[in-house]
C-alpha cells in the first residue's frame, strides 16, 4: 500500500508503539486519528504529531465500551472521510501467576486486548470491504507464540489475536477482498513501557534479546505490514525460531529447551510501567 493521502486510525495512540506508528505514518503523509483514554497524554501526543507537520486528530475512546467506539468510528470518517487503515494497539497487561491475579484484571485483560478489538474492527471492515482496499494490523505477542508464565491469560488473548487475524485473513480471501490485509505483530519484551524490567536471562536473552525501543516495532507495522502486506512478522526476528521449534519438536522437548533458554523465568523481574 502506498501511504500518501492515506488515513489511518491507531488505538492506544498517545504512548508507546501507539505514538511511535503515528509519527511513522504523519511523516508519510498519512492523515492520522489517535483514540486514548488518558486525555492528558494524548493532547500532547498531538501536539508532537502536529510539529511533524502533518495532519493529526486525537479523540477520547475508551475501546471496551461498544457504543463509545461506534460513535468515534463515525468521527473518524467525518474527521478523514474515510478509514484506510486501523492499527490495533491498545493494551494492557497484569503480569502475576494466574492463581494469584485478580478476576477482574482477567477480564479487563481479555476486554481491552481482544474484545475492544471485536468492536474496532467491525467499526471499519465493512467500509474497506466495499472498497475492497485496506489494511488492519493488530498487536499481538511473543507471548501469543509460547505460553509464558507470569502472563497466562495475555498469552491466551494474544493467542487469540493471532487465530483472529489469520482467519479474517482467510476470509477476505474467500470473500475475493484481497485487497484487504490483515496482519498480526509478535514483539517481543521492550525495554519500557509495560514490560518494562521483563527479560529472558543468559543463553536466552542473547538469542532473544530486548526490543530497545517502541519505534522498532512501529516500524515493523509501517513497513513490513501496511506498505508490504506481511502477515504475522515476529520482533526480534529470532522468534520466528521458537514458532518453528515448537511445530516440529515433542512438548517434553520444546519444554526444556524453554526452561535452558530461562523463559519461564522471564516476568520474575518484571515492573511495569
Amino acid at each position: 500500500m502506498k501511504l500518501a493521502g492515506k488515513t489511518a486510525v491507531i488505538t492506544g495512540g498517545a504512548l508507546g508503539i501507539g505514538l511511535a506508528t503515528a509519527k511513522r505514518l504523519v511523516r508519510a503523509g498519512v492523515t492520522v486519528t489517535i483514540w486514548d483514554i488518558n486525555k492528558k497524554q494524548m493532547n500532547a501526543a498531538l501536539k508532537e504529531l502536529d510539529a511533524l507537520g502533518g495532519k493529526a486528530f486525537a479523540r477520547e475512546c475508551d475501546i471496551t465500551d461498544k457504543k463509545r467506539v461506534a460513535l468515534m468510528a463515525k468521527q473518524a470518517k467525518k474527521d478523514m472521510g474515510r478509514v484506510d487503515i486501523l492499527v490495533n494497539n491498545a493494551g494492557y497487561v497484569a503480569g502475576g501467576d494466574f492463581m494469584e491475579v485478580p478476576d477482574e484484571k482477567h477480564e479487563k485483560t481479555i476486554s481491552v486486548n481482544l474484545t475492544a478489538m471485536i468492536y474496532t474492527i467491525k467499526a471499519f471492515l465493512p467500509d474497506m470491504y466495499k472498497r475492497n482496499s485496506g489494511s488492519i494490523v493488530n498487536i499481538s505477542s511473543a507471548a501469543g507464540t509460547i505460553g509464558v508464565p507470569g502472563l497466562a491469560m495475555y498469552s491466551a488473548v494474544k493467542w487469540a489475536v493471532w487465530g483472529l487475524t489469520e482467519a479474517l485473513r482467510h476470509e477476505a480471501a474467500n470473500f475475493r477482498k484481497r485487497g484487504v490485509r490483515f496482519s498480526s505483530v509478535h514483539p517481543g519484551y521492550i525495554a519500557t513501557g509495560m514490560f518494562q524490567g521483563a527479560k529472558i536471562g543468559g543463553l536466552g536473552g542473547l538469542i532473544v534479546p530486548l526490543v530497545k525501543n517502541h519505534d522498532t516495532i512501529a516500524k515493523c507495522i509501517v513497513n513490513t505490514c501496511i506498505k508490504h502486506g506481511r502477515h504475522s512478522p515476529k520482533r526480534p526476528r529470532s522468534i520466528r525460531i521458537a514458532v518453528f521449534l515448537r511445530g516440529i519438536l515433542p512438548d517434553f522437548v520444546f519444554q526444556a529447551i524453554i526452561r535452558v533458554l530461562d523463559v519461564h523465568k522471564s516476568m520474575s523481574t518484571w515492573t511495569g510501567r
